[in-house]
């Protein structure tokens, strides 16, 4: 390689990888290994996550990880679910809270409150089935998929298919969910509002025994998110590392 491009296309790298960092909260992942002046010099900020982890009874000392593009930690929910970490991350970030024989999932678009409720698993059902793969595949894969990373970290994506979940659930289930916003409204166990929701939902079968979304709501959302698959765009190239360091290379040779 020649010693000029080498030392004049470094920085140019590392702009390109910190963009993509900044705008797809993604780096630490497979996006910016591997490029010198790129690996570490991105300092994740600080992110205060926080909210409650419940299923209509409150998931109280339970296990609560934080596992983001960049970035992890790991918690405990008080007597009343509620729990609150502040890490360096890079967003976006998955919950998991684990209680028992209860697990449940959750995504973090942005600091602030994020609540893990089985409404919560079913919205990471659906994104998942948008994205033609499994809760369990999107959960695994966000952090080197940049896909599944972009879509965690839009907010309108998101919100887009909570506002699913809320319709596939009423009209499955013949009820009136009072708070939809449910991925990031403040509630208190025990108190009408995401909490009476939760209890309606198990009392129409949606929840089962184990506080766990019942098979058919997964099912009901899995089929919901791929009649509604998301598009998603490809990282934007970088430049080519031979020649003349046109980035025109780049897809010159693919037919």
């Amino acid at each position: 390689m020649n010693t000029f491009y080498a030392q004049s296309a470094r920085p140019a790298l590392a702009v390109l990888c910190v963009a993509a960092c900044v705008a797809l909260g993604s780096c630490g992942g497979s996006f910016c290994v591997g490029l010198n002046g790129c690996t570490g010099t991105v300092v994740p900020p600080n992110v205060t996550l926080a909210g409650t982890a419940a299923t209509g009874k409150a998931l109280a000392s339970a296990a609560v990880s934080v596992n983001c593009s960049q970035g992890a930690g790991s918690t405990l929910s008080d007597g009343g679910g509620n729990y609150s970490i502040t890490l360096s991350a890079t967003l976006p970030c998955v919950l998991t809270v684990v209680s028992g024989s209860t697990t449940l999932h959750s995504v973090a678009f942005a600091g602030g409150t994020f609540n893990v409720t089985p409404q919560t698993d079913l919205l990471l059902v659906y994104l998942a089935a948008q994205l033609n793969t499994t809760e369990a595949g999107l959960l695994a894969g966000f952090q080197s998929n940049f896909a599944f990373a972009q879509v965690l970290a839009s907010q309108s994506d998101v919100l887009a298919a909570q506002a699913a979940v809320v319709a596939n659930l009423q009209q499955r289930y013949a009820l009136t969910l009072t708070v939809p916003t449910f991925l990031t409204t403040r509630f208190i166990v025990g108190q009408a509002g995401v909490d009476s929701d939760l209890e309606a939902l198990a009392a129409a079968g949606a929840i089962d025994a184990n506080g766990m979304p019942n098979a058919a709501a997964v099912s009901l959302m899995a089929a919901a998110g791929a009649a509604h698959p998301l598009a998603t765009s490809s990282p934007a190239p970088m430049p080519s590392s031979g020649g003349s360091g046109s980035t025109s290379g780049v897809s010159g040779g693919m037919m």
